[in-house]
């Protein structure tokens, strides 16, 4: 009696807890208040009436597919703590264990792993979301299988612990769920299925268990789920009958709110009793195909035939007299044999015609009245209605809606995103075009992207493109040719015969028998040179009244002043010396340069191999350069200041900066790991003041100097400020953490090494999103001031930022990853690209072009240079890239009056100076830029004037 008594009590308890919770909150008081929280919030108070000894196994599984965004990942976190408030946690009451799943499934923690909720809260915090597929048939195998094993902390069903999984996901699964959750379910496990947004209710009811009212919950987005929180707290905590009553069950109790279902073993149905269960009849129960006769077996059953057929080779069919083997039936589709003939029989979808033999289509779109809003289409026994491409069937299953592919997900278009039939594209504003990545727009190059038919210079404007001419040409009416411009016709020419248009002026020309005079405007009538009776063999040079033969140079006039003869036999160029012709004589021989020596055949030349011939004493390897040769380290090595002896790159000199990305997207976690990361590369070099210096700036929404390039000089100090270091945490100010390092870290006042030295410098940037400022500009400052850059990207870091950071070429400068689970492969790549950088400066690096100029205009020797500029011509090297800057008469004058100087009167010594010397070349480099730079300057000023005469042509 007592026990009866304490069932209905518990039954009234649980309906109360079934409740709407709107009627709950219309007719029921709040708890009474405990002690100093007598004034909590009502859903405070919810949560601490937690279920109290209540023993029960439950496993979370949860959707981490790609579309549940971080955001909504987080908001699932929260509910999964909250529910966690009221559960009874600990090894003889209720165990939680939790599996996220994508593309595979991920087991956080098993149903043994914590003891105390506080363990499971702090695991639950810091599981990390997979962003993947949505498997979620295989996450419901693997927490029947696995998470409620046994050996995974699961209770025997011998003890009647409940079994429960809550399921959370947001979308249709990618593999079958609805057997895998019938096999969970019929093995006594309890299945709340929670979908949000689109979800289909279809695929929830296939999931969870019945009544599906009381197991199934749908919500409009993630931020609403905590709203289930009261919801589950009914539901989990209402007491199980299966463990406080006798329930009788042959097989398995399964608790239901306030109530109990018995539950057979496989091969077993339950009895009317409904507790009792006895073998299925598989006849019964199963499509046995049987044609005759089917008969149970144990855990089977067999096919057999009346009397007179016989048991077909696939075991289901009879056999008797074959009528329609043996006869003409003539059946269209399907000849039957019956018992003493046969009969013909239509395919599913066909009726029988009048004659019993043909068949005719059966077209229930014809003869029904189907109502479908698109198309009808005809099923084996009826038909069903079908939508138009881009179109999904309502649930009416026969109006149609059109499928907003943009609204659905996020699509991420710069611009705007466009619904097509199967899905969506980004498309652009008008005058720019997609990029590859089919999201970002560009602004549209007309001229490289039209065949545009501009015959000199071709511009774009916002929506298309103009042609231009070069200067001396003005389009034309077509707008596309050019023609040169008539100076003649523009200007008083003067010419007295004709007027012929060059390139940028004109030039007087006379008609045949006259020649220019020296006014180039006026015309004479021809001399005797000109009338061809001289009989000169080379050239005839008019005098007043005469003439008179000349010979080209190379040659001289023989004694009857005709005809002429070889003077320098290698001017004439048919010489066929590699290197020098020296003329004797009517004839010449070959010489070679320095270093080099003269071939059998007299005419080519072949190098010294200068480091077999002289004692060099490199350490690895010796290069011949010329006349000298060089000493070469091998790979993992550089040169040392002695240029013989090699050392470890590592132990070379090199001004090292980090600039550290401190904002709040990092997060303290990851900072750590960034942290260990620059203590690897700081394990890899010599920290001293003559090897490694190294610096760090932390940046976020402001730029914070750790230290500097002069503040330690051992790697132990370093590290140690270091591991001090403290987070940010505010906003990504990316470039100005590279303006500061460009101009203040790499100063001398905060103790890099002057540009002199020729040390290397050399910054790491890590950052781990998109700057909020730009990075282009003091990036590409300071690699045109020698710093080579590294960039250093994880997460969210865009890709286009990193190449505007890093240095060329990008692929020995830019490193990528897309968690921080990889960032010691980028340390081990890092350390490999400097140790490399320092090999290939070996004391080289480029400088800036300023810089280089002060070095050179302070000579080593403080006596006076001589320079000629035709002396600085004979540099071999110099003179056949750079001859070009003096053809130019006025350019070579201005060129020798700067770099002819005499020596300091009273010198002991008229010897002359090598102008091939550095100093000498850079001097003279630095008035070449001046005159190219007059030179950028004039042609600013001609495409200003062409624009404004374009201007002109465009609105005349």
């Amino acid at each position: 009696m007592e026990k009866m008594v304490l069932v209905c009590c518990l039954l009234f308890f649980g309906q109360i807890l079934l409740f709407p919770a709107e009627a709950r909150e219309r007719h029921l008081p709040w708890p009474l208040s405990r002690g100093r929280n007598s004034l909590a919030h009502p859903q405070t108070a919810l949560l601490e009436s937690s279920c109290e000894n209540k023993q029960a196994d439950l496993v979370f599984i949860i959707d981490s597919s790609r579309s549940v965004s971080p955001y909504d990942f987080a908001k699932v976190k929260e509910f999964i703590v909250t529910i966690l408030q009221f559960l009874d946690i600990g090894p003889d009451v209720t165990r939680v264990g939790l599996i996220q799943y994508g593309s595979t499934v991920k087991n956080e923690f098993s149903l043994k792993t914590f003891k105390r909720k506080s363990e499971v809260e702090r695991a639950v915090k810091r599981m990390m979301h997979l962003s993947t597929g949505t498997m979620t048939g295989l996450a419901i195998q693997y927490a029947v299988n696995i998470a409620f094993s046994e050996a995974e902390g699961a209770r025997p069903l011998r003890e009647n612990v409940p079994r429960i999984i809550m399921i959370v996901t947001d979308g249709r699964p990618q593999d079958p769920v609805a057997e895998v959750a019938a096999k969970a379910r019929n093995s006594g496990i309890l299945i709340f299925a929670i979908g949000v947004g689109q979800v289909d209710y279809n695929t929830l009811k296939s999931i969870g268990s019945e009544p599906h009212e009381d197991h199934i919950f749908l919500v409009a987005n993630f931020s609403q789920i905590e709203t289930l929180t009261s919801v589950f707290q009914n539901k989990l905590c209402v007491a199980h009958m299966c463990n406080i009553m006798e329930h009788n069950c042959a097989h398995f109790c399964i608790n239901t709110p306030g109530s109990y279902l018995c539950r057979c073993k496989q091969g077993y149905i339950l009895n009317t009793d409904q507790k009792t269960c006895r073998i299925q009849d598989l006849c019964e129960m199963q499509d046995h195909a049987c044609e005759q006769i089917c008969v149970n077996v144990p855990g089977s059953y067999v096919c057999q035939c009346y009397n007179g057929y016989t048991l077909a080779e696939d075991g289901k069919k009879c056999v008797i007299v074959d009528y329609c083997a043996s006869e003409n039936h003539g059946c269209e589709h399907e000849c039957v044999n019956a018992d003493n003939s046969y009969f013909c029989k239509c395919h599913k979808g066909f009726a029988l015609n009048p004659d019993k033999k043909t068949c005719n289509k059966l077209d229930y779109c014809a003869s029904l009245n189907h109502g479908c809003q698109h198309e009808c289409v005809n099923t084996e026994d009826s038909y069903s209605c079908r939508c138009l491409k881009g179109f999904n069937l309502n649930p009416d299953k026969k109006t149609c809606r059109r499928i907003n592919y943009c609204a659905m997900r996020k699509h991420g278009c710069e611009h705007e995103c466009a619904n097509t039939e199967e899905g969506y594209y980004c498309r652009c504003r008008p005058g720019y075009t997609l990029n590859p990545n089919g999201k970002t727009c560009r602004r549209v190059d007309h001229c490289a992207e039209n065949n545009h038919g501009c015959e000199q210079l071709c511009l774009n404007t916002d929506d298309s493109y103009v042609c231009q001419c070069s200067e001396g040409f003005v389009i034309n009416e077509d707008l596309k040719t050019c023609s040169r411009v008539d100076y003649c016709l523009l200007s008083d020419h003067g010419c007295e015969h004709s007027c012929i248009n060059t390139d940028e002026s004109f030039v007087c020309q006379c008609s045949e028998g006259y020649v220019l005079r020296s006014d180039g405007r006026t015309c004479k009538r021809l001399d005797a040179c000109a009338l061809g009776d001289h009989d000169c063999e080379h050239t005839c040079v008019s005098l007043e009244d005469s003439y008179e033969c000349r010979c080209y140079e190379g040659y001289t006039l023989r004694d009857d002043g005709k005809t002429c003869r070889v003077l320098d036999p290698c001017a004439l160029g048919h010489h066929g010396c590699e290197h020098s012709c020296v003329s004797r004589g009517e004839s010449y021989m070959c010489i070679c340069f320095e270093g080099y020596t003269l071939l059998q055949d007299g005419k080519t030349c072949k190098r010294e191999d200068v480091c077999k011939s002289t004692n060099h004493g490199c350490e690895h390897t010796c290069v011949n350069d010329g006349n000298s040769y060089i000493c070469k380290c091998s790979e993992g090595y550089v040169l040392a200041e002695d240029g013989k002896r090699c050392r470890k790159c590592t132990e070379g000199p090199i001004d090292l900066v980090f600039v550290i990305d401190g904002s709040k997207s990092l997060g303290e976690e990851n900072f750590e790991i960034v942290k260990h990361f620059v203590t690897g590369i700081l394990e890899s070099l010599e920290i001293s003041p003559k090897a490694a210096r190294v610096g760090l700036l932390q940046y976020s929404t402001q730029v914070r100097t750790e230290f500097t390039l002069r503040d330690f000089h051992t790697a132990r100090d370093m590290k140690k400020a270091v591991t001090h270091m403290k987070y940010m945490g505010k906003g990504s100010m990316t470039g100005l953490a590279l303006k500061q390092m460009f101009e203040k870290s790499f100063t001398e006042g905060e103790g890099a090494r002057p540009l002199s030295a020729r040390v290397p410098r050399v910054a790491i940037v890590f950052t781990d999103g998109r700057a909020q400022d730009d990075v282009s500009e003091w990036a590409n400052r300071a690699q045109r001031n020698g710093i080579t850059i590294y960039a250093v990207g994880v997460g969210k870091a865009i890709e286009e930022e990193l190449q505007e950071i890093a240095s060329d070429p990008p692929d020995k400068h830019l490193f990528y990853a897309e968690d921080f689970s990889t960032m010691g492969e980028i340390s081990e790549k890092l350390k490999k690209g400097i140790c490399k950088a320092l090999e290939d400066s070996d004391g080289n690096q480029d400088f800036p072009e300023g810089d280089l100029s002060k070095m050179a205009q302070q000579p080593p020797e403080p006596e006076p240079i001589t320079i000629n500029i035709q002396d600085l011509l004979s540099c071999s090297n110099f003179a056949v890239h750079h001859r070009y800057l003096f053809e130019d008469d006025s350019l070579s004058q201005s060129t020798q009056s700067l770099f002819h100087s005499t020596k300091t009167k009273g010198s002991p010594s008229e010897e002359k100076h090598d102008q091939c010397k550095c100093e000498n070349l850079l001097t003279f480099q630095n008035f070449a830029n001046q005159e190219v730079r007059k030179l950028t300057e004039r042609l600013e000023e001609m495409t200003r004037r062409m624009e404004v005469l374009e201007n002109r042509l465009r609105y005349r």
